[in-house]
């Protein structure tokens, strides 16, 4: 299992961001290895958002971000926002409330 983070900082309209993010989620589910993924807007700082997504494995989440059909979703958020995506591949630490 390999967690993906990317945040945002969205440059232009919000609800365009979300609605692109939206198609762009729709490609995500259609790949083989996705697990899930949730966007999620800062409490606090308008135009901020990091999206959590969870693959089976490296290789399935590089084969959907090279796959020919990404390239307009990517296009597209690009236009609206900058990002910092990171791969991460070990749990160090998880700890849930019981």
């Amino acid at each position: 299992m390999v967690t993906f983070v990317n945040r945002f900082s969205v440059t232009g309209p919000a609800e365009e961001f979300e609605r692109l993010f939206e198609q762009t989620s729709a490609f995500f589910v259609a790949q083989p290895g996705f697990v899930a993924h949730r966007l999620m807007r800062h409490a606090d700082q308008a135009g901020s958002y990091v999206n959590v997504a969870e693959w089976q494995d490296a290789e399935s989440f590089r084969r959907a971000v090279t796959h020919p059909d990404f390239a307009p979703h990517a296009a597209a958020l690009r236009a609206l926002s900058t990002s910092d995506p990171q791969l991460f591949t070990t749990t160090v630490l998880e700890r849930r409330s019981s």
